[in-house]
């Protein structure tokens, strides 16, 4: 009798409970950044996504973007730019996202927002950043300043806020 009362305590417990779908990242995603001086894309990133928009509070983003993948259109700028003066891609290999679960997640006006811990060039701060979530592809707009992550020098003559366009299409697992 005990063993069923648990039972029953425990579908009752966790009969409301709904867990946050795990998704895996489409092949097509696409990282773009833009700013006064430089446009492109980097073109490997990884990670992992829960995420239910209906239940926000299990959900998780952890994302990394290889430095050496980036892609401005002009050989000299792609190797300058993984060099020591910029994202010094040897020593700081990757540029990574991660939330906490359930921690940051906000419904929008617009859509979503999720904080978290946003490092570049060894150096993390505390971001939010607004998504939207439509056809099971998160699209994020936001802007970085450089000069926060101490990527380049401050008077060498190209523009300090980096615009950035995230595109990830998801596959449920």
């Amino acid at each position: 009798m005990k063993k069923y009362l648990f039972l029953l305590f425990i579908l009752t417990t966790f009969s409301g409970v709904s867990f946050s779908q795990d998704w895996k990242i489409g092949s097509n995603y696409k990282v773009y950044f833009d700013s006064d001086d430089a446009t492109g894309t980097f073109d490997k990133m990884s990670g992992y996504v829960t995420f239910d928009p209906n239940h926000l509070s299990g959900s998780k983003f952890i994302f990394s973007v290889e430095v050496a993948s980036i892609a401005t259109g002009n050989f000299i700028k792609n190797y300058d730019a993984k060099g020591s003066s910029w994202f010094d891609a040897e020593k700081y290999p990757m540029i990574k996202f991660s939330s906490k679960i359930g921690n940051g997640f906000a419904k929008t006006e617009k859509g979503y927002s999720v904080t978290g811990t946003l490092e570049i060039h060894g150096v993390k701060k505390t971001v939010t950043i607004p998504f939207t979530f439509q056809n099971n592809t998160i699209v994020a707009r936001f802007t970085v300043n450089r000069l926060d992550y101490g990527v380049g020098a401050k008077d060498n003559g190209v523009g300090t806020q980096i615009h950035l366009k995230v595109t990830v299409p998801l596959i449920k697992k």
